[in-house]
């Protein structure tokens, strides 16, 4: 018997550069609970990694992710309440658990990188895309919100452009995304990405891996201790904002709009709404 393939792997080199592989390119790399599982573990691995200097995120295939896999997010809807919200706070702890490990982390994006897929772009400290790359937060198409990455988002992009692009479903550019603060760079192809990866492995190599740590905690202080009170009313990325996320995207997922639009795509239908 032949096994399926890990969702997730994770490789570190000698020299302490990690890279986690999104390995499921039949289904564009997007998220299900396999999948999310699979990135929780290896950023708990990396978390403790001190060896490790920096870490690249990428997708196998022609595509970084697609985001949810909305078979998974159709069966998580039908589910009991308590069970929907307790999947969706796994999807929000993987995402903080991006955010927060102490190695710059980079997103190596080329393809699409759409809803959740985005998010993790997001997450990352860093993100570098090819230029046919395009961008999509689609969630209200199918009758959901971008709840659980909604931090990392508007940490990224500001809440004025997330409100636009979340509530528009707009596809944007690369180009966007850059110009939105969403990535920092963009590069022609997939060997534009290698030539990256390897410019920011060597830069990573000649800063000290303590200092690094210290200086993206020192950010989160300054953001949470000014910046996003100011801002935002005091709100920082906590178990209770995450909770909060959680049983939002959960409240939609069991909604009967989110029913129809999860259902309208699978069966490739425009859902009643629309019609």
């Amino acid at each position: 018997m032949t096994l399926a393939p890990e969702p997730v792997v994770l490789d570190v080199s000698p020299s302490g550069v990690a890279v986690v592989l999104l390995n499921r390119p039949e289904k564009k790399n997007a998220f299900d609970e396999l999948v999310i599982a699979g990135l929780a573990d290896a950023f708990e691995t990396l978390k403790g990694a001190d060896h490790v200097r920096i870490v690249f995120l990428k997708g196998a295939g022609d595509t970084f992710s697609a985001g949810a896999d909305l078979e998974w997010m159709k069966r998580q809807g039908e589910h009991l309440r308590a069970d929907n919200e307790a999947d969706a706070f796994a999807l929000a702890k993987m995402l903080k658990a991006l955010h927060d490990l102490p190695q710059f982390t980079v997103a190596l994006v080329d393809g699409a990188a759409m809803g959740g897929g985005a998010g993790l772009v997001a997450a990352a400290d860093y993100a570098v895309a090819t230029a046919r790359t395009k961008f999509r937060f689609s969630e209200v198409r199918l009758g959901l919100t971008p709840a659980t990455i909604s931090p990392y988002v508007i940490e990224a992009i500001g809440p004025r452009h997330a409100r636009a692009l979340f509530a528009s479903a707009l596809p944007f550019t690369a180009a966007d995304a850059h110009r939105f603060g969403l990535i920092h760079e963009i590069v022609e192809d997939e060997p534009g990405l290698d030539g990256a990866m390897k410019r920011l492995a060597g830069l990573a190599m000649e800063n000290a891996p303590g200092a690094v740590a210290d200086a993206k905690a020192l950010v989160r202080h300054v953001v949470d201790s000014i910046t996003r009170p100011r801002l935002t009313g005091g709100h920082v990325i906590d178990n209770e904002l995450m909770h909060d996320t959680a049983r939002r995207i959960a409240d939609r997922r069991a909604s009967e709009e989110g029913r129809e639009g999860l259902a309208a795509f699978l069966e490739k239908r425009p859902p009643k709404w629309s019609q």
